[in-house]
């Protein structure tokens, strides 16, 4: 919604929720449908026959970086940002800290790196040189890579830079506001907050009811809130765009217009276009 020319985000993270915390996640979807283009535009490059690789390969690979990605971005996740979720576990599925994979925390860096590691193996069963197959895994990444950024944006994380301060009083229409910042603030913006709610803060936890309710699409709640909240770029979208169809643009033109190139430099351009594109 446009409040205060900010948009307070509100985007549920599920398209179907079956009971509370359980259902039908967007981010799941993402990896999905980046799975789908990636087997998609692999067996398109086997079929150009600028590869090694044959069309009957893709599912192979993709099925060795289905395990990398998932394997590699949760190790990745843990030893990195959270390594106490190796000693944690629950009465409860999946017992684990490691596994609970459906709360969230998974590592980009640690994908990569477990697609790295898959590319490798299948290469050597095929007897093929690895620098082939991370060619064209460097041309298959960047949809995923972008479909995982817009599930970022649903799911209202990775805020990225506030907009500068002369900017808060009167954010762009682009700006986003996310009501969960309140959850952390000051106890002075809190205070403030609860002013601007009035009779709208109840319960035990106000704060928190008010955050769940503008979080859902209250647009009154949403509106006495917005004045304390921070402005944000849409950072997530820039990032879709740029690790989307922009990386993928600059290695297929690699891949195609680059017709003497040694095996190995589409991969050394993605990773080199990927890293400035990062930052």
């Amino acid at each position: 919604m446009l409040l205060a020319q900010a948009w307070i985000h509100d985007l549920d993270p599920f398209l179907v929720e079956f009971s509370e915390g359980i259902g039908l996640r967007w981010y799941g979807l993402s990896y999905i449908a980046g799975f789908l283009v990636a087997w998609l535009l692999l067996r398109g490059l086997a079929r150009s026959e600028r590869t090694p690789l044959r069309p009957e390969m893709a599912g192979d690979l993709l099925l060795a970086c289905v395990v990398g990605v998932l394997v590699g971005g949760r190790l990745g996740y843990v030893l990195f940002y959270e390594p106490s979720l190796l000693w944690s576990f629950e009465a409860s599925a999946p017992w684990w800290g490691l596994l609970a994979i459906h709360r969230g925390g998974m590592a980009s860096h640690g994908g990569m790196i477990g697609v790295i590691v898959a590319g490798w193996i299948v290469a050597r069963r095929w007897q093929l040189g690895p620098r082939h197959v991370f060619d064209a895994l460097a041309v298959a990444a960047p949809p995923g890579l972008a479909f995982g950024r817009i599930a970022n944006f649903i799911n209202g994380e990775l805020w990225g830079r506030p907009l500068p301060p002369e900017a808060q009083a009167a954010p762009p229409w682009y700006a986003i506001k996310y009501p969960e910042e309140l959850l952390t603030a000051p106890a002075e913006v809190q205070m403030a907050a609860l002013e601007s709610l009035g009779p709208l803060a109840s319960g035990t936890d106000p704060i928190g009811n008010a955050v769940r309710a503008a979080a859902s699409g209250n647009a009154e709640v949403a509106e006495r809130l917005a004045p304390h909240l921070t402005a944000y770029w849409p950072s997530q979208i820039f990032q879709a765009t740029a690790e989307g169809p922009v990386l993928l643009a600059v290695v297929l033109a690699a891949w195609f217009l680059w017709r003497n190139r040694r095996p190995g430099t589409v991969g050394a351009i993605w990773l080199l276009s990927y890293g400035i594109l990062r930052i």
